[in-house]
């Protein structure tokens, strides 16, 4: 959860400031298109995003002695994907954002109903339906289930796999949607 988090404010943030200085302006210019400018964010944070989930998953691993039934290469590989999805998330959402402070509040709008939706504080078969319909359709549920596959069943390799399918769908679609918001900003 973490690594999402702060990949999600890191990416929309200093997206955001490329936007503001110009840079993101200069870019456009170039014989480049939308999709290859923001597929280049994404690699470049993504890269970041893996080092940073890479880096939290051996400490929890090695330092803090976290016992997984599953395998400590799918732990590290969810945590990975986590991160590319809150990188992807804040490379979109920054499309929409003006300020910093408008990149920072859409936390509690697009973070926070996954965050209480994704089965971290109540199992996800104890919402009301609605509810549980929502929470079926956000990212991050699918990452959660991923992580309590692993701390459970040292056989859901397979399970595992799918919700990280899931999850890497929704990062594609999301890198594919701010290409398409991307926009200059004069006329």
């Amino acid at each position: 959860m973490f690594p999402f988090l702060i990949m999600f404010l890191v990416t929309s943030i200093a997206t955001l400031r490329e936007r503001q200085s110009g840079t993101l302006e200069r870019l456009l210019t170039m014989p480049l298109g939308k999709a290859d400018l923001i597929g280049g964010y994404a690699l470049a944070f993504g890269l970041l995003a893996a080092i940073q989930a890479v880096i939290a998953s051996g400490f929890a691993l090695l330092v803090l002695g976290l016992d997984v039934a599953g395998a400590a290469w799918l732990l590290i590989l969810v945590a990975v994907v986590d991160c590319l999805l809150g990188t992807a998330l804040g490379l979109f959402l920054s499309a929409f954002a003006t300020t910093e402070f408008q990149a920072v509040q859409f936390l509690p709008a697009f973070v926070l109903p996954q965050f209480l939706l994704c089965g971290l504080l109540v199992p996800r078969d104890q919402l009301p339906d609605v509810l549980r319909w929502i929470s079926d359709i956000l990212p991050l549920s699918y990452a959660v289930d991923a992580m309590q596959t692993i701390t459970v069943d040292p056989n859901g390799t397979a399970s595992v796999l799918g919700d990280v399918a899931i999850v890497l769908a929704f990062v594609v679609a999301l890198v594919a949607l701010g290409a398409a918001t991307l926009r200059r900003r004069t006329p």
